[in-house]
C-alpha cells in the first residue's frame, strides 16, 4: 500500500533450477544472511512450502526474537487484495458478479460515477488497476497520518467517487489504487448482504484453515505484532474500517499464510478453491502489464508466477507462488521497508537461488566527495525547500520552518533521519550529479538543486505532438518486458511492464529523463531518421531496447 517505484529492472530470473526440499535450517542460514545486522532492526517470520513446508523466524538483532512467534499477527498490508479477489471470484462463480459488469451495477442507484468519453469502469479496471480511479481516497482532514485509513468509511468511498475525474479511458494504463480496493470492498460486501470481514471468515478463512487471520476482531491466543518504522522506531498499528479493509486490513500469522499459498496452490482443497483459481488467470486489458485479479504476474522460463507485495505504516508482507513448480513463499515482517527496497530479494532469492539474495543495511559513513557534492537548497515541495549541510562528516537536513536533522548512512546508498521515518535516496547520473528522492509515508518527492549563482540553461523547444508522437511505442527490455512509450497531456510518458506510469522531460535532442528517480531515456533513430530503438540509463547501467 505505499508508493510505486520507477525503479527498472526484470524481477524474475528467466529459468529455474529444481531443488531438494529447503529444511528450516537451511531456510534460517539464508535469511540470517539477508538480515542479521540489518540497520532496520526488523523481524521476519519466512516460509517455503513445497512438498514440505520450511519455516523461520529471523531478527536482525538476535536479542530480538522475542518480538515474534508462531502466535503473532503481522498486517500484511496489500496482500489482503488477492484474498479480496477471492471473495469476488467466488461471487462470479454463483452467478452474482461478472468482470465485465461496469461498477455502477454494484452501487446505490443515483451514485456518481465517473467515465471517460461514455466508456465506463467496469469490475475487471479494479481488480488489474486500470481503473483511472485516485490512487488514495479523498482523506479530507486526517487527525492521525500514522493510521490514515482509519476513519475512510463507506459515505467518505463515496464522496471520493463523485468529485473523481478520469483522465484516460479505463483498462488503458496500469496505475495502483488504494482508492479503488476500498470501493471494491463495499461494492462485495453489500453483494454478498454482509460485513466484510464475516464474508473472509466464512468463505476464505475457514476453509483454507487460515483460523487466525482477522480484520478487527482478533482470535483469542494470538499476539498483535507491534510495527516498526525504518530506522527501528516503534509506530501505531493501521486500522481499518471493516467493509473498506480490503485494500490491506488483514492481519495473519505466519502459518495462516502458509495455508493460504497451500491453498492457491491446490495442495488443499475446500468450498474456495474454484475461486482462487480463477482469481490466477490472467486479465486482458489494454495496459502495459500482466495480471490476473489482483495478482501480479512475472515471467519464470516458459511460464509465469503469481507475487504479490504488502506494506502498511509498520509492516511488510511477501507472497509468491509458481503452479507449475508447486513451490510458493511467505515473508512476513514487523518493520515497514518498503521504502528500503522491501522484500523482494529475499523472497525471489527462494524462489529461484541464483537470483541476488541481498545484503543487509548497515549504518556507514558516507564518502566526503559525496556529502560535498549533495550539500546545497533543493526544492522540496511547493511553497517550502530543503537545505543539505555538512558537518564532522555527517549530513543535516533541514526543510522551510522546520528543525535541523542529522541524517545516518547506510550500505545501500541511502540517507535516514535518527529522529523520524523518511528517506532520502541517491542515484549517480551519467554527468556525474546526483538525483535525490525523499521518500516519506508511502509518498515520492522528488529534490531538484537550486544552483546559487548559476546561469539558467537556455529553455528547449518544447516537442510538438508530432514529435513527441514520433517517440511512442513498445521497447522489449527483456523477455517479457518492455518500456511502454507515450504521449498524455501534451507529455511524453514511460510505463514499465507491471508498474506505474511516469513522466520523462526532455533535456537533449532525443533525450528524456526523469531526474528524481535517476532514469534518462535516450532515442535512436535509423537511418531514414525514424526513431526504432532506446537506451535507457539508471543507476550506472546502461539497457539497449529496440522498438517493437
Amino acid at each position: 500500500m505505499k508508493y510505486s517505484k520507477h525503479i527498472l529492472g526484470v524481477a524474475i530470473a528467466l529459468a529455474s533450477v529444481q531443488a531438494a526440499a529447503m529444511t528450516d535450517g537451511e531456510l534460517k542460514s539464508i535469511t540470517e544472511q539477508r538480515l542479521l545486522g540489518d540497520r532496520t532492526g526488523a523481524c521476519f517470520a519466512v516460509a517455503v512450502i513445497e512438498e514440505t513446508v520450511s519455516r523461520a523466524y529471523v531478527c536482525a538483532d538476535p536479542n530480538d526474537l522475542n518480538r515474534i512467534s508462531p502466535k503473532t499477527a503481522f498486517e500484511i498490508g496489500s496482500v489482503t487484495k488477492t484474498m479480496t479477489s477471492a471473495l469476488l471470484a467466488d461471487l462470479i462463480l454463483q452467478g452474482k458478479a461478472s468482470l465485465e459488469d461496469p461498477i455502477t451495477a454494484y452501487l446505490p442507484k443515483g451514485t456518481v460515477v465517473p467515465d471517460f468519453e461514455g466508456k465506463p469502469i467496469l469490475i475487471k479496471h479494479l481488480v488489474t488497476h486500470t481503473s483511472g480511479l485516485p490512487v488514495v481516497p479523498d482523506f479530507g482532514s486526517v487527525p492521525n497520518m500514522e493510521n490514515p485509513y482509519a476513519k475512510v468509511d463507506e459515505a467518505s468511498l463515496m464522496k471520493t467517487l463523485a468529485s473523481a475525474k478520469l483522465q484516460r479511458a479505463p483498462g488503458s494504463q496500469f496505475e495502483y489504487s488504494n482508492y479503488a480496493m476500498m470501493l471494491l470492498t463495499s461494492m462485495i460486501a453489500k453483494r454478498a448482504n454482509t460485513d466484510f470481514e464475516s464474508l473472509l471468515r466464512a468463505k476464505l478463512f475457514s476453509p483454507t484453515g487460515m483460523g487466525t487471520a482477522y480484520i478487527n476482531q482478533k482470535p483469542d491466543g494470538i499476539k498483535a505484532a507491534q510495527g516498526h518504522t525504518p530506522n527501528g522506531k516503534s509506530t501505531p498499528a493501521w486500522t481499518f474500517q471493516t467493509n473498506a479493509a480490503g485494500v490491506g486490513g488483514v492481519r495473519a500469522t505466519l502459518d495462516d499464510m502458509v495455508n493460504y499459498v497451500q491453498a492457491e496452490l491446490g495442495k488443499t482443497q475446500s468450498a474456495i478453491s474454484p475461486a482462487l483459481k480463477l482469481t490466477q488467470e490472467q486479465i486482458k486489458t489494454d495496459a502495459n502489464n500482466k495480471m490476473a485479479m489482483n495478482w501480479m504476474l512475472a515471467p519464470l522460463d516458459a511460464h509465469q508466477v503469481h507475487v504479490h507485495e504488502g506494506g502498511t505504516g509498520g509492516f511488510s508482507a511477501f507472497t509468491l507462488f509458481d503452479l507449475e513448480k508447486q513451490r510458493g513463499v511467505v515473508i512476513l515482517s514487523d518493520t515497514a521497508l518498503t521504502s528500503v527496497g522491501g522484500l523482494g530479494s529475499l523472497g525471489n532469492h527462494l524462489l529461484d537461488k541464483r537470483l541476488p539474495l541481498g545484503k543487509a543495511r548497515k549504518a556507514k559513513q558516507p564518502d566526503a566527495e559525496l556529502l560535498k557534492a549533495l550539500v546545497g537548497e533543493y526544492d522540496f515541495v511547493p511553497g517550502m525547500k530543503m537545505t543539505l549541510t555538512s558537518k564532522d562528516g555527517r549530513l543535516y537536513s533541514q526543510a522551510t520552518g522546520q528543525a535541523v536533522y542529522e541524517m545516518a548512512y547506510d550500505s545501500a546508498g541511502d540517507f535516514y533521519p535518527l529522529e523520524f521515518d523518511a528517506t532520502i535516496r541517491t542515484q549517480k547520473k551519467s554527468d556525474g550529479s546526483y538525483a535525490l528522492l525523499f521518500l516519506q509515508s508511502g509518498a515520492a518527492f522528488p529534490l531538484k538543486k537550486v544552483e546559487a549563482g548559476s546561469t539558467a540553461k537556455p529553455s528547449l523547444q518544447k516537442p510538438s505532438a508530432e514529435q513527441l508522437q514520433s517517440y511512442a511505442g513498445v521497447y522489449g527490455l527483456g523477455p517479457n518486458f518492455d518500456l511502454k512509450v507515450f504521449v498524455e497531456k501534451g507529455g511524453l510518458m514511460a510505463q514499465a511492464t507491471g508498474q506505474g506510469a511516469f513522466e520523462i522531460e526532455q533535456t537533449a535532442k532525443d533525450q528524456f529523463a526523469a531526474e528524481a528517480y535517476g532514469i534518462e531515456i535516450h532515442f535512436e533513430r535509423d537511418g531514414a531518421g525514424n526513431v526504432q530503438s532506446l537506451k535507457l540509463l539508471q543507476a550506472g547501467h546502461v539497457t539497449p531496447a529496440k522498438k517493437k
